[in-house]
Formats: C-alpha cells, structure tokens, sequence
C-alpha cells in the first residue's frame, strides 16, 4: 500500500504516536507499505510553527526533511496538477493544505491517513 500522512498524523507520529490510530500506527510501521509526506505537510508545519500555533514542532524545525528520512518516509513535491485538482475540488473542506493533500492522494493513487472523516466526500482512500 502506497500511504499519505495527513500533516496531524505525521506529527503525531514524531512527538505523540499514541495519537495515532492502532491501524495507522500498523500500516505506518509495516515496511512493505511506502509512507509519503507532502510537501504540503512541510509548509503547513513551518507556518504554523511560525506563527505560533504549533509550538510542539520546534524540535522538527531545524531539518524536517532529515525527520522524514529518519523515519523511512518518502516525500511527494507539489505538482501543477496537484494544484489544479486542490483549487477544482468541491468546497466540503475549505482548508488549502488538506485540500492539497486530497488531490495529492486521488492523483497518486494514496491511500491518506487521517482521522479527518470529511475527507470521504472526496472519494480518497482514507484509513484511520
């Protein structure tokens, strides 16, 4: 299986994995399955951190791509088409960066891992 990590997930998993969904945490932790996170997840984190929001993520801030490494996770860039398909998709959810990772997950064919259940509206694979 080809997994997405929702931004929460992703940070959940590095500073909380108890957070994290029994199901997640096993399809995360299995090596046969290609753990990706989006470069969406990136900025949404810097942002936040930044502003204030997110306090928790300090420890990720001064290399986040090396977090990802270390835990064996590939990273997926932002696309035009990602972008076109984000700007296109109904407006059940209005946030941009989940926004973003939906269209990431229908146009890579990735299963998303969020406990956001308003994400099904879309049609994405979702598990949590």
């Amino acid at each position: 299986m080809r997994i997405l990590l929702d931004t929460h997930v992703f940070l959940w998993w590095l500073l909380d994995e108890t957070a994290v969904s029994r199901p997640a945490r096993a399809a995360i932790a299995d090596d046969a399955n290609d753990t990706f996170v989006s470069a969406a997840s990136a900025w949404e984190i810097a942002i936040k951190y930044k502003t204030g929001k997110l306090p928790t993520a300090a420890p990720l801030m001064t290399d986040l791509q090396n977090a990802i490494i270390g835990e064996g996770f590939g990273d997926i860039p932002v696309t035009v088409r990602h972008g076109e398909l984000a700007g296109n998709l109904p407006l059940f959810h209005k946030d941009p960066f989940d926004r973003m990772l939906i269209a990431q997950a229908l146009v890579d064919s990735l299963t998303l891992v969020s406990n956001e259940q308003l994400f099904d509206r879309y049609g994405i694979l979702r598990l949590w």
